[in-house]
């Protein structure tokens, strides 16, 4: 009996914490209503068109009562009231370094870095927008953030000829964000970075080689890096993470909207922090398991790459293991990515620091970051990593 009470008291509390959570996703909402009248004009999407069931996205109505919605239930009207109600930026103002003292060196960042220039994108803020839209040194991109499936990827903005321009349709699949572009109206699933539903269906948007890491890890990388300001246009606690516990509400197997029987693959915990790659139709995860650093070579789509996992072990980047013609093996030296055949020593951003090397960079690759549910549902067929004992 005491452990019957014991699970139950567990239970309570993880399903308060979950109950916290919704409450937290509901935060821009209220406001994002009231400038309905700032947004353009957007095609409806074409529901004859889709790739998943239609049953099987949910609207977040964030209400206390029927919060999950079927978009095969939801009238038209919600449906645009409910678009953008989490607010994205299309318009995002940027601070230097010397005036983001409110970051802490152990803050996440999703981090894209140009031949000329770098930018940060807290998570503290992208809890609260999940969506901007950019266009840097010439690229027009999107930076896209799911809280609930803690995933966080860089995508090209270019489809087919245009530019588009992407919104919050505050729907979710598989417990992942719902994209629309407001050129189609079509309907996005952002982990899979794939059009799902709408005149684009089957599209995929291109992903772009990006490095989530700690502030204080890019920072020291790209000491004169542009970061993402809290000077959004929008009353925000960004100091607040109301889903720093959410990976363990996912390990309990609690969801905050439906999934599938694809997103409860064993494998690996559902909150499990892994990054992604594919290459061609090959994919692999590899879970983010503090304390790193890490170094992880592999062979992914008939293509050797190398994984830095950064120092706390909580994000990194993909390379092709590639330097002035010639393939290198990596291990970590002293805390430091270290190259066996010269000795260099490398950055996290794939640039030797010191020795022989000094100044080539390696080979980029894209890849994403997300809890396990999110991206095995999004690609079934994905293997999962195990180093050699």
């Amino acid at each position: 009996m005491p452990n019957m009470s014991a699970r139950r008291r567990r239970a309570n509390r993880l399903a308060a914490l979950l109950r916290r959570l919704l409450v937290a996703c509901s935060a821009g909402f209220i406001f994002a209503v009231s400038v309905a009248a700032e947004r353009r004009v957007i095609p409806p999407v074409d529901l004859s068109r889709h790739s998943v069931p239609l049953e099987a996205i949910y609207f977040d109505t964030f209400q206390p009562t029927n919060r999950a919605l079927p978009l095969t239930a939801a009238p038209r009207e919600l449906v645009e009231r409910l678009r953008d109600a989490i607010p994205p930026l299309h318009q995002p103002r940027y601070a230097s370094t010397t005036t983001v003292g409110w970051l802490t060196d152990d803050d996440m960042v999703i981090g894209y870095a140009t031949d000329r220039d770098a930018w940060a994108y807290p998570i503290r803020i992208l809890n609260y927008h999940e969506i901007v839209n950019d266009t840097l040194d010439g690229e027009p991109i999107l930076i896209a953030y799911c809280p609930l499936c803690g995933s966080g990827v860089v995508f090209s903005r270019r489809v087919s000829g245009q530019v588009l321009t992407f919104g919050n349709t505050s729907a979710l699949y598989e417990s992942d964000m719902v994209m629309l572009d407001y050129e189609t109206g079509s309907y996005w699933w952002h982990v899979a970075g794939k059009a799902i539903v709408g005149t684009l269906t089957g599209t995929n948007l291109t992903v772009l080689p990006a490095t989530t890491t700690t502030w204080g890890q890019w920072r020291h990388m790209h000491p004169y890096t542009k970061v993402l300001s809290q000077q959004t246009g929008y009353p925000r606690p960004y100091g607040r993470d109301p889903f720093a516990d959410y990976a363990r509400v996912l390990n309990r197997g609690r969801f905050a909207f439906p999934v599938s029987d694809a997103a409860r693959d064993g494998r690996l915990p559902p909150g499990t922090s892994v990054l992604a790659v594919k290459i061609n139709t090959d994919a692999r995860a590899y879970p983010l398991e503090p304390p790193g650093p890490d170094v992880i070579t592999d062979r992914v789509g008939g293509q050797t790459v190398v994984v830095f996992v950064d120092a706390k072990g909580k994000g990194g980047a993909v390379f092709r293991p590639i330097a002035r013609g010639r393939e290198l093996g990596f291990r970590i030296q002293n805390g430091k990515y270290m190259d066996r055949e010269t000795a260099s020593i490398w950055s996290l951003a794939g640039i030797a620091v010191d020795g022989q090397l000094k100044g080539t960079k390696l080979p980029p690759l894209p890849f994403k970051t997300s809890f396990w549910f999110a991206i095995v549902a999004a690609e079934p067929t994905i293997t999962v990593y195990r180093a050699k004992p």
